[in-house]
């Protein structure tokens, strides 16, 4: 069974934007990496149509090839979209989720032969308060953004969790990779 590994972007405030935050080549690079190790990626629609950016640069690659590699590796990992809204995903790697996210993330744990990334905020709550989340990858932008919303909201109860590395990058971004204690 893999591992469900929730892995996002905050400022020193405590804000959840993908708008916000200082990505830099060597930042690309790292989820590049993730996204090629890991089997699935989990969007709520929101941050789903936000990441549809990407696709743009499939077709009209930019100058910056940390960016273009991303948007290949984005392109390639397949994505379930848990939406209430959508009735299609316009993104050949992208389906709809058929199951609640309870269910769905469930199964998918069962059958994964890789490890399943969580990418939005509305979902990493909703994992967290039903304990299935097993590894946080928090990057932390070295800025405060001042509004926004919090990554961390409407959890229902107290979790501890275990440092289990750090990672750092020249930009001032540091990456915290975090297990949750079982209690």
């Amino acid at each position: 069974m893999k591992k469900v590994i929730a892995a996002i972007n905050m400022t020193l405030d405590g804000i959840c934007d993908h708008t916000a935050g200082i990505p830099d080549e060597a930042l690309h690079k790292h989820y590049e990496e993730l996204l090629d190790q890991a089997g699935v990626i989990l969007y709520g629609r929101t941050t789903y149509q936000l990441m549809q950016y990407w696709q743009t640069l499939l077709i009209n690659p930019s100058d910056e090839k940390s960016m273009d590699d991303f948007a290949v590796a984005i392109d390639r990992i397949p994505k379930i979209v848990f939406s209430n809204t959508l009735k299609n995903t316009d993104w050949n790697t992208a389906t709809l989720a058929s199951n609640e996210i309870e269910k769905e993330v469930s199964a998918l744990k069962q059958q994964a032969d890789k490890d399943i990334l969580v990418g939005s905020r509305s979902l990493i709550i909703q994992l967290l308060n039903l304990n299935l989340i097993d590894e946080f990858q928090i990057c932390i932008h070295p800025m405060i953004e001042g509004k926004g919303l919090p990554l961390f909201d409407k959890i229902k109860n107290q979790t501890i969790f275990k440092l289990l590395k750090t990672k750092t990058f020249t930009s001032g971004a540091i990456i915290l990779y975090y297990e949750p204690i079982k209690q």
